[in-house]
């Protein structure tokens, strides 16, 4: 799968290293760019998912391999990406990354200064849970890249990072030491952060991320990526609908059955209307039959922080937020065509439907255990491929290129990816990372 549009980016050959790759949320999105990856994950399952979808691969501790196979790495990376683990720092999750944001601030501070690598690690043990600091490792390889040999000392040209809202202000402070102070070694970029809605970008799902994305002085003003898609609004919708937040008891399909028209733009923009639920399942494609019913999801996780982005939604509507308890989503369905009203507890979303709103191709091959898990974890891919765009100065993606089912990797080609990634073509080895 390719982007139809042509391809002229800042950098002659982009290469992408993926941090906490999950199951390949920003190398799908690089494969529709056409851009190579090689992904860093830590979850077994995680890399059976991405070994099965044919992608570039070390099933591997993040933090080890920068203290120990760094040079090992392609030399010819010059694309950092990545998005740390969030539970630390999530609104569902205790907050132990929210409480610990001044401490993690002081430590950026002294990462660029160049304090000793082993000083920093034997204080981070500190932190209460250790989670929080992996927010550390995209700065701590950009600083690693700078003293490889390998590398020839080369720092990397673009960083592009994502996590949840909370971290905007670990983001910020990112952006302030690697725009006035540099790297160790001197080298500065030029940096934006904000926070983006995924449902800006054609993603049928409301998610807030926040993101980052530098370039190393001399390639240009680095900018975010411009909406496609008209941002969800939960009071103009209830305004237009009436209120979706109906007693769990007793949903209504009222509003479902009613063909939502399409919005036209206002104030001069030309934003297409947010993708619905509807919009991603309604039509078969590869092995999903299709979701040609109206219904109604219930559920009361992934607001964001923001409960008007929660509670039941209907196929006309973008999901709420996908998370790990995405199969936990009640989906309601009418009993017949004479009593719209009336509905009655349908199927849930399938492993399929649910990566296909967050974005993923269709027969996207989930493998492993915890599948819910990774696909509530992962980038949304359309929105990946949106931040890798303008990052490296690429034409917006355009959505079809998530729609095509996706061709898993064959039989010879996982086990070569396996003996790649794990060190066996059938198995785990003592390098990949055990599970405590």
């Amino acid at each position: 799968m390719t982007s139809t549009a042509p391809h002229q980016s800042i950098l002659d050959k982009p290469f992408v290293l993926d941090l906490f790759a999950g199951p390949g949320g920003l190398d799908v999105a690089g494969r529709a760019l056409g851009i190579p990856s090689l992904g860093i994950e830590w979850d077994k399952s995680a890399c059976l998912t991405r070994y099965a979808a044919g992608l570039e691969t070390l099933h591997a501790d993040v933090s080890a391999i920068r203290k120990e196979s760094f040079e090992a790495l392609p030399p010819e990376i010059n694309v950092l990406a990545g998005g740390p683990p969030c539970q630390t720092y999530s609104v569902a999750g205790k907050g132990a990354g929210r409480k610990a944001l001044e401490e993690v601030k002081e430590f950026i501070k002294r990462l660029m200064a160049g304090d000793p690598d082993e000083e920093i690690d034997k204080e981070l043990k500190n932190l209460s849970d250790p989670r929080t600091a992996l927010v550390l490792e995209p700065l701590r390889y950009a600083i690693q890249a700078t003293r490889s040999p390998n590398r020839g000392h080369r720092p990397y040209d673009v960083i592009v990072l994502e996590q949840v809202p909370a971290v905007e202000a670990l983001w910020v402070r990112y952006a302030e030491v690697l725009q006035e102070i540099g790297l160790p070694d001197g080298t500065k970029y030029k940096v934006v952060v904000d926070v983006l809605d995924t449902e800006s970008y054609g993603v049928p799902q409301t998610r807030s991320r926040a993101v980052l994305i530098a370039r190393r002085e001399g390639l240009g003003e680095p900018s975010l990526p411009k909406p496609t898609h008209r941002a969800y609004e939960a009071k103009e919708w209830n305004r237009r609908n009436g209120d979706s937040t109906v007693p769990a008891a007793q949903p209504t399909l009222c509003e479902a059955t009613v063909p939502v028209p399409r919005q036209r733009p206002v104030d001069g923009d030309d934003l297409e209307h947010w993708t619905s639920m509807g919009d991603a399942l309604s039509e078969p494609v590869g092995t999903h039959p299709g979701r040609r019913t109206p219904f109604l999801v219930r559920s009361n996780y992934g607001s964001s922080g923001n409960p008007g982005r929660r509670g039941v939604r209907t196929d006309r509507q973008p999901a709420t937020t996908v998370t790990g308890r995405i199969s936990r989503f009640v989906v309601f369905e009418p009993v017949g065509d004479h009593h719209p009203d009336i509905v009655r507890e349908g199927r849930r979303f399938s492993m399929n439907e649910a990566g296909m709103l967050q974005s993923f191709p269709p027969d996207y091959p989930w493998s492993g255990t915890a599948k819910a898990q990774q696909v509530g974890n992962a980038v949304p891919p359309l929105f990946g491929a949106h931040l890798l765009s303008a990052a490296l100065g690429l034409p917006a993606p355009a959505p079809e290129v998530m729609r095509e089912p996706w061709v898993p990797a064959t039989e010879e080609q996982r086990a070569k990816l396996r003996s790649e990634g794990c060190g066996s073509a059938g198995d785990c080895t003592a390098r990949c990372p055990r599970p405590e």
